[in-house]
């Protein structure tokens, strides 16, 4: 693989721990300079610290006038060449309890945020010789699963957007792409266990193998293969690969 050009400019949302974190790391691996995003200065300074990136930006990707603000400051100190849309959260509840208040919930963080964060990215990315966007969905992307409508719905959305977005900068340098792991071992599925654990009496063994029948592999994906996806969409490589939702799930998909 022939790598990234010269050292560019990444941010990464929801940069500071799980996959966003696992992506920061590879990217830095790689030669860029990354910046993560989030709305925990400290998990962020963590992620500096532990030379999974080199800045920090302060921001709610639901707060489309925050994360502006940060994206703009990130920009002014190196041009942005390539998104990482990554941050997102999950909740569940049956179709019956799931109020309109979740469902903006949920579109506002796993949605919204990535619209937001593009606009912010792409009017001086398109100026530029190279730009990737990837965003990061789910396989909750792809298909359906129970008692997650509304996150569901969300990353649908996602998908339905680099498609179309894709489409529009077919003729540009910025290509635009989604990635969709299974179930991750993250502490966000950490909750879900933990969730699993309290609604059933299941034991954290039955919980954890409880997601893990999803995948064929019968096991939980790593943070690094889903950063391992993303680092091959932001190579020069795969300048020809853009609207696609790509699985990192075992087979599920």
């Amino acid at each position: 693989m022939s790598g990234l050009p010269h050292s560019p400019h990444a941010l990464v949302t929801g940069g500071g721990r799980g996959i966003g974190r696992a992506i920061a790391a590879a990217l830095v691996g790689a030669g860029a300079t990354v910046t993560v995003l989030g709305r925990n200065a400290a998990t962020l300074e963590e992620a500096i610290k532990a030379g999974a990136a080199h800045h920090a930006a302060v921001a709610d990707v639901s707060d489309e006038a925050a994360l502006r603000a940060a994206i703009a400051a990130a920009h002014a100190r190196k041009p942005i060449d390539i998104l990482i849309a990554n941050a997102g959260g999950a909740e569940s509840a049956p179709f019956g309890k799931s109020d309109s208040a979740l469902f903006t919930r949920m579109m506002d963080v796993n949605f919204m945020g990535v619209v937001h964060a593009i606009s912010a990215v792409l009017p001086g990315m398109k100026d530029r010789p190279y730009g990737r966007i990837v965003a990061i969905a789910s396989t909750a992307a792809l298909k359906g699963y129970a008692y997650v409508s509304a996150y569901t719905a969300a990353k649908h959305a996602v998908v339905g957007l680099v498609r179309s977005l894709a489409l529009e900068l077919a003729s540009s340098n910025v290509t635009v792409n989604a990635v969709c792991p299974g179930f991750t071992d993250t502490d966000l599925v950490a909750g879900s266990i933990d969730n699993i654990m309290r609604k059933t009496g299941r034991t954290r063994e039955q919980a954890i193998a409880e997601l893990a029948r999803h995948n064929p592999q019968g096991r939980l994906i790593t943070p690094q293969e889903v950063a391992n996806a993303v680092l091959w969409l932001c190579s020069t490589d795969a300048s020809a690969i853009t609207g696609q939702a790509i699985a990192v799930a075992g087979g599920e998909i």
